[in-house]
């Protein structure tokens, strides 16, 4: 799926935390880095929707495992804001005790982003692996028939019966 961020420090890009290596070492060339800046993310688009039932997510291990903390986990089907005015499924409040952590969710959504609000930061991502289904589609279908009648179809009564013969 196609991941985009907020900008690349040097040839971190956003596809380097979806392309299936946990590796948590920057310098191999596995994690994704944006520039520095005031609310940094990072999204990937789904293509569909999803029924989310959880996140992985592997930080840096190699250094610097504190900037993820702040970070919000959002989904949802808009682009507003960069995807990050999507709803909240969790907060990162503390480095996790492990480099690759689960973020549970039971949510639908195509766009699953991780941004850390307010102050001028780095967001540093390795690994997001996103488990889910696609969500059931339902399509509307719509049935136009014209007949004749000899009663007042105006009447709601006749209206509500004649309807219910049809159906």
């Amino acid at each position: 799926k196609t991941a985009t961020q907020s900008g690349n420090y040097s040839t971190y890009y956003a596809g380097l935390a979806n392309d299936g290596n946990r590796d948590s070492k920057i310098s191999n060339g596995s994690c994704s880095h944006t520039d520095t800046s005031v609310q940094p993310w990072w999204r990937v688009d789904l293509l569909v929707v999803y029924q989310i039932s959880s996140i992985v997510i592997t930080n840096r291990g190699d250094c610097c495992q504190d900037r993820i903390i702040g970070a919000e986990v959002r989904i949802g089907n808009s682009l507003d804001n960069n995807g990050n005015n999507n709803s909240r499924c969790a907060v990162i409040s503390e480095v996790p005790a492990t480099t690759t952590f689960t973020v549970p969710c039971n949510m639908y959504g195509r766009y699953v982003s991780l941004v850390i609000p307010g102050t001028e930061k780095f967001l540093t991502l390795c690994e997001v692996e996103v488990y889910g289904v696609p969500a059931p589609v339902t399509k509307k279908k719509n049935l136009r028939i014209e007949f004749h009648s000899s009663e007042d179809l105006m009447d709601s009564t006749v209206g509500d019966r004649v309807l219910q013969e049809v159906l």
